[in-house]
């Protein structure tokens, strides 16, 4: 395996100057398997993650697997996912896996070791992290990240309806969303070109929930594409912070499928939008 050394925000920060700032999913949803012509089981999920990932990787900063449809169909499932880490290694683009881990203790240790660990098979770029059982229970995988210079992207402020109570709740004056922004921006502070502790901010929140300008650090932007948020939504939601944002779409990329002409052409398109917006 590959040992990482050089920080995640200097690599990202690279990697999205040299390929922009789309951060394309993986996500091998049942019904997309389906639209594809594929059968949802794990021939038709290697076919489609594979074809996905050869279409998709070399022409964006950074690619999310979405870990759990590889899990649905076991250790065939994730023998795949370990082949989409690989080959998009070889395509030169950093790896994301949605995998929201949040533990404590001894647990949350092992999951840092599987996913940021030195030598796994399931080792990524980055990854995404849960703080909702307190933003100290993610330690090890905070340090295991800056120690092999990986990246971890924290859920804030979500858009799905079931978060909105617990993440706008009042922690001592300011929102616990603010918190998690606040205890990532501690982390990132002083770090140049950019922080390696990351935000999930879901592109298709009301603008003005969070103050975000002291974070110093990457910004995943989901819901950007299929679920509504478009490129014009971006820079009355991140105001300065918009140069961090990586505005992640997947289904609305993968239904373009199978045809990897198709592929390229929605990647280029959806780039062609961003940059738009951030001139």
């Amino acid at each position: 395996m590959t040992v990482v050394r050089e920080a995640f925000g200097a690599r990202l920060s690279r990697a999205v100057a040299r390929r922009g700032p789309l951060c394309a999913g993986v996500d091998p949803h049942p019904e997309l398997l389906r639209a594809w012509g594929l059968t949802p089981d794990a021939r038709g999920l290697e076919t489609f993650a594979l074809s996905a990932t050869e279409a998709l990787a070399e022409h964006v900063a950074i690619l999310k697997p979405q870990s759990a449809f590889f899990e649905a169909y076991g250790s065939k499932g994730v023998a795949v996912l370990e082949r989409v880490l690989e080959h998009a290694r070889q395509a030169g683009t950093l790896v994301l896996l949605d995998v929201k881990r949040g533990d404590i203790g001894s647990t949350m240790v092992a999951y840092a070791q599987a996913y940021l660990g030195d030598g796994s098979p399931l080792a990524a770029d980055a990854i995404t992290v849960s703080p909702y059982l307190g933003f100290g229970a993610l330690e090890p995988a905070l340090t295991l990240a800056e120690a092999t210079g990986r990246g971890v992207f924290v859920l804030a402020r979500t858009s799905n309806p079931e978060g909105e109570s617990l993440q706008r709740a009042d922690s001592g004056g300011r929102t616990v969303a603010q918190s998690v922004v606040d205890e990532a921006a501690a982390r990132n502070a002083g770090v140049e070109p950019l922080g390696g502790v990351g935000l999930v901010v879901g592109a298709t929140i009301e603008p003005g929930g969070l103050d975000l300008t002291g974070l110093n650090g990457p910004i995943l932007a989901p819901g950007f594409g299929a679920q509504g948020a478009e490129a014009t939504d971006l820079a009355p939601l991140f105001g300065d912070s918009l140069p961090n944002v990586l505005a992640a779409s997947s289904r609305g990329l993968l239904r373009q499928g199978p045809d990897p002409a198709a592929l390229r052409a929605a990647v280029l398109r959806t780039q062609d939008e961003l940059k738009h917006v951030l001139r």
